[in-house]
């Protein structure tokens, strides 16, 4: 039996339930809401990997992440995403963006682990729903979109919150492209398929695209899309890597994330 709270705005929700005893029934209402919320949470859950892997592979085919090492042989599957206090630069991911956007089949959804976290409050993941900024577009600029793709690059605006961390892992950084669709249909529903992270440029030849990209990146992350997830030891996040721009706060500290990514 699982509980649904949803959030203000109804962008992402709180999910109460063990995700060690999940019905067939409680795994279609969690993936109801992933649609409808963008991201739903779990609090208190003390989940060893295996369980974790297999608790991820009712959502999909479980993807390599290009850019770091796996968590062991055992699980390649787990990435671990961590930041020690002695680190200097940003974070990891600090900058609204959508993950692997520059690979030809990027993700659907996403999952973090909390292994280790600050005090409440500190290290955020902050989400934009990209569903509410489609709405809100006018209908001008929504017909100009359906007809542009965009180029995006591992290398673009958020590489410097990675380089240290890939480093770190002993990965050689290799640039990866790749273009898509600005606008995207998931079931039913229009979403802005745009990562500020990542763009290189817009492929399709159109004017003032300085100006569109200035408008399009300001409208994607208003305040009114966002939520702000506070992290505590043992939760888990699942969010929808397509309807959904995310990024790391700022912080100084010890933290521990376990990443799972998801076709």
């Amino acid at each position: 039996m699982i509980k649904v709270i949803p959030n203000k705005n109804d962008i992402g929700a709180e999910i109460i339930c063990d995700l060690k005893k999940l019905s067939k029934e409680d795994l279609k209402r969690l993936k109801s809401a992933l649609y409808k919320y963008g991201v739903i949470f779990f609090k208190n859950q003390n989940l060893t990997s295996g369980i974790y892997l297999k608790f991820a592979k009712n959502f999909g085919k479980l993807a390599n992440y290009p850019r770091l090492k796996g968590l062991s042989k055992k699980y390649p599957q787990i990435t671990v995403v961590q930041r020690k206090r002695t680190d200097k630069g940003p974070s990891f991911g600090e900058q609204f963006h959508t993950d692997s956007i520059y690979t030809k089949k990027p993700p659907r959804f996403t999952m973090l682990l909390s292994k280790l976290v600050p005090k409440k409050g500190i290290a955020n993941t902050e989400f934009c729903s990209q569903y509410l900024a489609y709405k809100q577009l006018p209908t001008n600029i929504k017909n100009k979109l359906k007809k542009i793709k965009a180029i995006y690059s591992s290398e673009g605006p958020i590489s410097i919150t990675t380089k240290e961390r890939v480093k770190e892992k002993g990965k050689k950084i290799k640039e990866l492209k790749s273009t898509h669709k600005i606008l995207k249909k998931i079931n039913t529903n229009y979403a802005i398929y745009c990562s500020p992270g990542h763009f290189v440029d817009f492929k399709t030849n159109i004017k003032n695209k300085s100006k569109l990209k200035k408008f399009l990146f300001g409208h994607q992350i208003k305040k009114k899309f966002q939520y702000s997830l506070d992290w505590e030891k043992n939760q888990l996040a699942i969010w929808d890597n397509r309807s959904m721009l995310h990024q790391a706060t700022p912080f100084r500290g010890n933290r521990i994330m376990h990443r799972i990514t998801i076709h």
